[in-house]
């Protein structure tokens, strides 16, 4: 939809911003009349045969909002060409979207992906994969999210996740450091960077995939948008793989979605002391498929990588006593003294040389952590 189908923009506007008309009753109007403008053409005694006194009463009247949304809506779309809103109802609305329980009403657009006839690689075109995960990880998960990312960029896959901080945010570097394609689905508006500090974060996604929301412009991060989004996140996607997540983590939700969807879901085992890895262990018990590389997934999707993958460490680094002494799981500078006997000033000097290359990674309360390529 660009800016020249006003008319039909309104209508689509105006049904997903009247109060009372969720996206089930939506869709039964749609079913019932046609199309969204036909919906507000109806009497109220015709409507009162599909719904509601209620329901009837609010489709004719009509949202204090909508004159002002409508005029920001067509700005937005007036502004480039990289930005489209697609509807229920128009051809190029993802065809993986149709198969969820709920899809969105809108879906508003900003990227080099943006459909348009002309352009043949579009959603559906792309084998899309989802990573998810803590807004607060490990220095390890967040290597992980990167680093598998970046895996599947090269092989050609593109990376969905949500851009918020932590796993979603490295994910989709990741992506884009391979080389591929990555999709963030966000619970604001597209005139709108939540978090703030990932604004040149969007710039890049944009310029290499494509901003999704089903939430009109204007619409604040408001804290119930967030986990409504996971469906579109799963639903795009062939598979979910969650790299680290607490038992409470909004990415469980991702995963029930995913599993709900006929979707595969992976996980990433972890340290059973970190309360991070905890939400990745109960998936896994439930049935999702422990992961412990990027090939791990390429092939449980049927997709090999079309390269040599390098999958241990380098030698040297594997074989340094003080990452041997350190082992998986953090340890506190008096462990790894107890372990090495070293004298403190070496074991500080040889924990900065590593801590610098990249190896080791600094944690509240005076721990170490090991990194290891993921």
């Amino acid at each position: 939809m660009n800016a020249q189908d006003a008319g039909e923009l309104q209508a689509w506007l105006r049904l997903l911003l009247t109060p009372s008309v969720g996206n089930e009753t939506a869709r039964k109007l749609l079913a019932a009349f046609g199309s969204a403008s036909a919906i507000f053409e109806q009497s109220a005694a015709t409507l009162r045969e599909v719904g509601s006194e209620r329901l009837a009463l609010a489709i004719q009247t009509e949202p204090e909002d909508l004159r002002r949304q409508l005029a920001s809506t067509l700005d937005w779309l007036a502004a480039g060409e990289d930005r489209c809103v697609v509807t229920l109802g128009d051809a190029h609305y993802p065809a993986a979207l149709l198969n969820i329980t709920d899809p969105p009403l809108m879906l508003f657009m900003l990227g080099s992906l943006v459909p348009k006839p002309v352009v043949s690689e579009t959603l559906d075109a792309l084998n899309c994969l989802a990573i998810v995960g803590s807004r607060n990880p490990t220095p390890q998960g967040e290597v992980n999210a990167r680093q598998f990312a970046q895996t599947f960029g090269e092989a050609g896959w593109c990376v969905v996740s949500g851009m918020a901080l932590g796993v979603d945010g490295a994910a989709h570097d990741g992506a884009l450091m391979g080389g591929g394609h990555t999709v963030a689905v966000v619970g604001t508006g597209l005139d709108r960077v939540y978090p703030k500090k990932h604004l040149n974060l969007a710039h890049r996604i944009a310029e290499r995939g494509l901003i999704i929301s089903e939430f009109p412009l204007g619409t604040p991060p408001l804290t119930s948008n967030f986990p409504r989004r996971n469906r579109i996140i799963s639903g795009l996607s062939h598979g979910t793989l969650v790299v680290e997540a607490a038992l409470q983590s909004g990415s469980l939700i991702t995963a029930r979605l995913a599993a709900e969807q006929g979707k595969e879901v992976f996980a990433i085992p972890g340290s059973i002391h970190s309360p991070q890895s905890r939400g990745c262990h109960q998936l896994i018990k439930q049935g999702a498929k422990l992961v412990e590389s990027a090939q791990d997934v390429l092939e449980e999707l049927r997709l090999p990588l079309s390269f040599e993958a390098a999958e241990a460490p380098p030698e040297h680094k594997a074989e340094h006593p003080l990452l041997k002494a350190l082992g998986f799981d953090a340890a506190s500078l008096d462990a790894l003294q107890a372990r090495t006997g070293w004298p403190t000033a070496q074991l500080q000097a040889q924990l900065l040389e590593l801590e610098l290359s990249g190896d080791v990674a600094r944690l509240p309360g005076g721990l170490f952590v090991r990194i290891a390529s993921a």
